[in-house]
């Protein structure tokens, strides 16, 4: 009966190492396992290091979190890999929230708590998407500066009568860039 520790950062400019001093500050580790960089939204047996704990786990284990939104950011992904480690004789505990996820509480709060962050990143990308639609409505440009004039790209192909690639060298911009300059009317 092995104590595990799950990882889970969602980009590679972050660290596993704060979670890692919690976890180990409070439990035993034997085995530990970690996705640096994987986004939460990705399902749980997609991940790497999460794959690999759930073939490394066995009956009896207790796996450690620091968090429930470390499993995952799906309600429906979460309550299954609670579900899939309940079957396996492996328990599922998470640090923040304080409880073990398969005791009828835990699983009630685990539900309640998933859905509630959902329903939060559901709500932050409308925001996000009325703020983008306002940004619109007043003329804002968006995405990325331009590091080059497409019409300027364009004269100077046909001026130059040259290639797409000689066009790209010239401007030090891909050829994808250069084939959307000459595409606009």
């Amino acid at each position: 009966m092995a104590t595990i520790g799950y990882l889970r950062v969602s980009t590679n400019e972050q660290s596993v190492e704060a979670q890692r001093h919690s976890l180990a500050k409070k439990y035993n580790i034997e085995k530990w396992f970690e996705d640096a960089g994987v986004s939460g939204a990705v399902k749980a047996l997609e991940r790497p290091g999460f794959a690999a704990l759930v073939a490394y786990a066995r009956e009896g284990d207790t796996v450690v979190v620091s968090a429930v939104d470390r499993l995952g950011r799906d309600t429906v992904d979460v309550l299954c890999t609670v579900e899939a480690f309940k079957a396996k004789g492996v328990s599922i505990i998470s640090e923040r929230e304080g409880f073990d996820l398969n005791k009828p509480m835990g699983k009630a709060m685990l539900t309640m708590l998933s859905a509630v962050a959902e329903l939060e990143r559901s709500n932050i990308k409308a925001r996000q998407m009325a703020g983008i639609e306002a940004a619109k409505a007043q003329g804002k440009a968006l995405g990325r500066k331009r590091t080059f004039d497409p019409v300027e790209v364009a004269q100077w192909r046909r001026d130059s009568s040259a290639s797409i690639a000689q066009t790209a060298k010239h401007f030090g911009i891909s050829e994808a860039s250069v084939k959307r300059a000459c595409a606009q009317k």
